[in-house]
């Protein structure tokens, strides 16, 4: 699967997902984007508006509003949302209905069923909070929603913006600077940093402490400072809490479970939880965390060069996210599998990430978990170093970065 971007003028043009919405468009579901504050969900619907007019549809067959913009805040409940909106829709015509931060709006869910059901609608939401899609909205439209996860851009769309040369430097460039859209327009490390600090305020401020009414802003920021610090490590709320209790400042594990819960909330951190795969079941500590963009990480901890490893990791896991794959850490005996990718079809793949397994040591102990498993679905090395492709017993071993760019498939 790609994942394109270009410029078109001071926008990424995320074609990948474009593509999705061209293929949605007038199916008779919701289409909801969500993801993480600023990765880019209101620009492809204002992107996918663009396609429209160029397709021949008048701009009055539109409506297109953010929740969040200032303009519109007498909207409050579903009521005033369905009110305000069908008075613009065109008698006879269908009509394309784009609706950004809808989860702003009391009982939204409501209005977006009333609008969804009248006679040629096409219906359109962004949400950066997972409460968007709470087991309460589900229910209320199941089988009437699909969900486009979005991310800040992959590590192919970066090259296609920044150009396809020097691999290697680009992808350490992708990985200490940003991949939010709209970072690409900054080139010194002031400016990189400057953004992402407000990117980051944004989010606690709004996305977490307000919705979530949390008092401590200060505790909250040491939890995620954690998380950060810890991606793709083992952890629970109980081990992070002694952790952070260790500097003299208390915190309780109750706390930090809630913190992490509004941090998942609101894209900040992915969780990914551990599955036996002898026992066939999910373990229900410790799991692992990963976040949606390097820069932050840089932002919030600075440079460590030790990191880049779980670094690595972090990356294929977005990817994995991306592609649409469930994503579960694997235990085997005594043994840990990085990754277990399942796809549409319930088929998993198993997945082990080094940064570089030329050392022959490194190579065994990379390629253990991977032969404790006995079935005969795909099993994959993903490695940083350049040596050429290699299969140990029905193993690949391939390197990561051809992976990421589409270049080497499973």
């Amino acid at each position: 699967m790609c994942y394109n971007a270009y410029r078109k003028g001071n926008m990424i043009e995320r074609t990948e997902y474009l593509d999705k919405l061209k293929s949605l468009r007038e199916k008779k579901v919701i289409k909801i984007a969500t993801g993480i504050r600023r990765c880019g969900k209101s620009t492809l619907y204002s992107q996918f508006v663009d396609y429209l007019k160029q397709d021949g549809v008048d701009e009055a067959q539109i409506t297109h509003f953010r929740l969040t913009d200032g303009e519109h805040d007498f909207i409050t409940t579903h009521s005033d949302l369905f009110a305000f909106v069908k008075k613009r829709l065109v008698p006879g015509k269908m009509n394309y209905i784009f609706l950004d931060e809808v989860q702003e709006v009391k009982e939204f869910q409501k209005a977006v069923n009333s609008l969804f059901e009248l006679p040629n609608t096409d219906v359109y939401i962004t949400g950066s909070n997972s409460k968007l899609l709470s087991s309460e909205f589900a229910t209320y439209l199941t089988g009437r929603y699909v969900e486009i996860k979005m991310l800040p851009l992959s590590f192919k769309e970066y090259l296609s913006v920044k150009g396809n040369t020097d691999i290697l430097r680009k992808y350490n460039d992708y990985i200490t600077t940003t991949s939010f859209p709209a970072g690409m327009d900054f080139d010194t490390p002031s400016d990189i940093r400057f953004y992402l600090e407000g990117i980051y305020s944004s989010i606690v401020l709004k996305d977490v402490v307000a919705r979530h009414h949390i008092s401590d802003v200060a505790s909250l920021n040491r939890v995620v400072k954690f998380l950060y610090d810890n991606i793709g490590n083992p952890n629970s709320s109980k081990s992070i809490a002694n952790a952070l209790n260790e500097s003299n400042k208390s915190i309780s594990a109750p706390t930090v479970d809630s913190y992490i819960e509004a941090l998942k909330s609101a894209y900040v951190v992915y969780e990914a939880q551990r599955y036996d795969i002898k026992g066939k079941e999910y373990l229900k500590a410790p799991t692992k965390y990963y976040i949606p963009d390097i820069g932050l990480r840089f932002y919030l901890l600075g440079s460590k060069p030790s990191d880049t490893g779980r670094i690595l990791e972090n990356v294929v896991f977005l990817e994995l996210y991306r592609r649409g794959y469930e994503i579960a850490i694997g235990k085997v005996n005594n043994h840990e599998v990085d990754f277990i990718a399942t796809d549409e079809n319930r088929e998993p793949i198993y997945i082990q990430v080094a940064e570089d397994a030329r050392d022959p040591e490194t190579l065994k102990r990379e390629l253990a978990s991977l032969q404790e498993i006995n079935d005969n679905y795909p099993k994959v090395l993903l490695s940083l170093d350049e040596t050429p492709y290699a299969s140990y017993g029905g193993i690949k071993k391939l390197n990561v970065l051809d992976w990421l760019v589409g270049n080497v498939s499973f």
